[in-house]
């Protein structure tokens, strides 16, 4: 049987743990995380069209459009690095990305082989994404209740003092993201269950109990 490339796109609400399961299947697998929002950033760097006219669009102060997008995953899915499978995490996030998706992938002789949904519960994503903050000289990741580091105020990895939180980590915040997921991106699960590609974990689980799922998932699609 000939060796499908994997591709993966990880779909779940904020703080539903997709960047820490794509950053391991890299790992795990060798597969590219290919997230749109560093996709965007390295175009402009890069100098592309595609990232030039991203460029344009971002200093009118307006919203990327799904074309200038789309150009530049395709650029990204060219790069050789690509090639063992890719993981995409934060695009699609409505219908119409995912079918112009599905059109990009099919000129390429390739399609999603498995689109999973990681399944939380919303209140304890508001606890758990309200309540993270990290040390502002290594970026490691704390918790004010599942993750404390060993001495309060000192991070365990380098020593530092000094802790951060994003402002847009509080509760008011997350429950809006949530609002915003639930009605633009959640109706993907439906979409890509029709396409019979959908997969649910249950992602309240421990990290690795996931991670492990998800590794099941790449290689049963990967054959």
């Amino acid at each position: 049987m000939t060796r499908e490339t994997p591709v993966l796109i990880l779909l779940g609400p904020p703080g539903a743990g997709k960047g820490t399961q794509a950053r391991m299947l890299e790992e795990e697998h060798g597969l590219v995380q290919l997230s749109t929002g560093d996709m965007l950033r390295a175009a402009v760097s890069a100098g592309t069209p595609a990232g030039l006219a991203a460029k344009a669009v971002m200093e009118a102060g307006a919203l990327v459009s799904d074309e200038i997008v789309l150009a530049i995953l395709q650029d990204r899915m060219a790069q050789p690095d690509c090639g063992k499978g890719i993981i995409l995490d934060g695009f699609p996030r409505t219908q119409a990305q995912a079918a112009a998706l599905d059109q990009l992938l099919a000129a390429q002789d390739r399609r999603i082989t498995a689109a999973v949904s990681l399944e939380v519960d919303d209140e304890a994503m508001v606890e758990r994404v309200s309540g993270r903050y990290s040390c502002g000289t290594c970026g490691e990741g704390y918790h004010d209740r599942f993750r404390r580091p060993a001495h309060a105020g000192s991070c365990d990895k380098c020593g530092g003092t000094e802790m951060k939180r994003r402002a847009d980590d509080n509760a008011i915040t997350v429950r809006e993201r949530l609002k915003a997921y639930h009605a633009q991106t959640a109706p993907l699960i439906a979409f890509y269950e029709a396409k019979g590609v959908l997969e649910k974990i249950d992602a309240m689980q421990p990290i690795a109990e996931v991670t492990a799922s998800l590794g099941r998932i790449t290689g049963r699609v990967a054959v």
